[in-house]
């Protein structure tokens, strides 16, 4: 059973969160015209992945970096193009699963088509303003 909107909890009558339906990738893959940056971005309260669909127009490209903390996941939808990392570079079409490590440092670039991905990783955890000289309580002392 899925919910395609409203609120997951309350469809079916009960306390567990249904399946969704979120987006179609492939309509958004299709975009001619499509800006270049995230397409869509997973924003259903209490998640614990991230997810966008990401275009980068043709010839242009992500710049080198490094994600020191995240795993990603990296599905091409659409187009072709390169990612670059230190061992070289591989080629990225329409199909291509690739996991990126944390730590590890690339770049992407889009051919004449231009790239069209979704990336999957863990939610970052919220920005926390702690107090000056305060620290935060270990998550195994009981509190």
């Amino acid at each position: 059973m899925t919910a395609d909107d409203g609120d997951a909890t309350t469809e079916h009558g009960g306390d567990d969160p249904l399946p969704r339906m979120l987006c179609d990738t492939a309509a958004l893959a299709a975009l001619e015209d499509a800006p270049a940056g995230a397409l869509w971005r997973l924003a259903e309260s209490g998640r614990q992945l991230d997810a966008n669909v990401v275009r980068i127009p043709p010839g242009r490209q992500v710049d080198t970096h490094r994600e020191p903390d995240l795993d990603v996941l990296l599905l091409v939808l659409a187009g072709e193009g390169s990612l670059t990392a230190p061992d070289g570079t591989r080629p990225l079409r329409a199909g291509t699963l690739t996991w990126l490590p944390h730590g590890s440092t690339r770049a992407l670039a889009a051919d004449g088509q231009g790239l069209t991905y979704l990336t999957v990783h863990r939610r970052r955890p919220g920005m926390q303003i702690k107090s000056s000289g305060t620290t935060a309580p270990s998550a195994d002392r009981t509190q």
